[in-house]
């Protein structure tokens, strides 16, 4: 993780993009939570991301398991890799979790455990900025799980200290603002972007990645790396503001 200087190069913009002239001399931001070896000034869309989707027994990471794990990686709007897993959990899939992803304990009977896929994870993931679409439950679900086997995961940003994760649900809630509903397939159908088989993983990733770059048309989503993250944590806090007001 790395702490970066950003200036907006005379535009006379915030790094969001939002304007306010006749400061750009006086601007420069120190931006927390980006990838070490990826440059503020690096157009987001030409970093490699790696979106992760997970299928699980359950929704509480601590005591839950994967049962399958995907990763679609993309660089410049293509996808540039893509890798999914089937994993045994190690206990029962109950029949709630089982509806929703429609893996079965015969499914994955014979697939490898988690620590038995931790060295092509960690690969498919080496130098990539980390994503995941409501991605506090994903990154909770797979650092767990990393946990448990005791991994080495120096090689992989995602896990480092304070990296921002990218997260294309927080941009839906902003651009989408007026939708009932964020799910991510009511969010890719309204953004054309296909999605076949809803949760499943690499399905899941896939479509999730198509709809960051998709939502990353919108003027409002900054073109820099570091602009872009800097903007993602200011409306991530802004929402959470938001749902705390409502609740009371």
């Amino acid at each position: 993780m790395r702490g970066a200087p950003v200036s907006d190069d005379g535009c006379g913009c915030f790094p969001t993009g939002r304007h306010y002239a006749g400061i750009s001399h006086l601007l420069k931001v120190e931006i927390r939570g980006l990838v070490d070896g990826i440059p503020a000034d690096t157009p987001w869309r030409e970093v490699p991301i790696a979106l992760i989707d997970v299928e699980t027994t359950g929704r509480d990471a601590s005591i839950e398991r994967v049962v399958e794990l995907g990763v679609v990686v993309g660089r410049g709007g293509e996808v540039i890799a893509s890798k999914n897993w089937l994993v045994n959990p190690g206990i029962p899939i109950p029949d709630e979790a089982r509806a929703v992803h429609g893996i079965s304990d015969a499914d994955v009977a014979d697939k490898p455990r988690f620590e038995a896929i931790v060295a092509e994870l960690l690969e498919v993931l080496r130098g990539a900025v980390p994503a995941a679409y409501n991605a506090p439950f994903d990154r909770a679900f797979v650092t767990a799980e990393l946990g448990r086997a005791k991994a080495d995961v120096s090689s992989a940003p995602a896990f480092a200290k304070g990296v921002e994760w990218i997260d294309p649900l927080i941009w839906a809630r902003d651009i989408q603002s007026d939708a009932k509903s964020r799910a991510l397939g009511d969010v890719a159908a309204r953004l054309g972007v296909e999605l076949t088989n809803a949760h499943r993983a690499s399905d899941d990733a896939k479509a999730a990645l198509d709809v960051m770059y998709r939502l990353g048309n919108d003027p409002r989503v900054p073109a820099t790396y570091g602009a872009f993250v800097q903007e993602q944590r200011r409306l991530s806090q802004a929402q959470a503001d938001a749902r705390r007001h409502w609740r009371h």
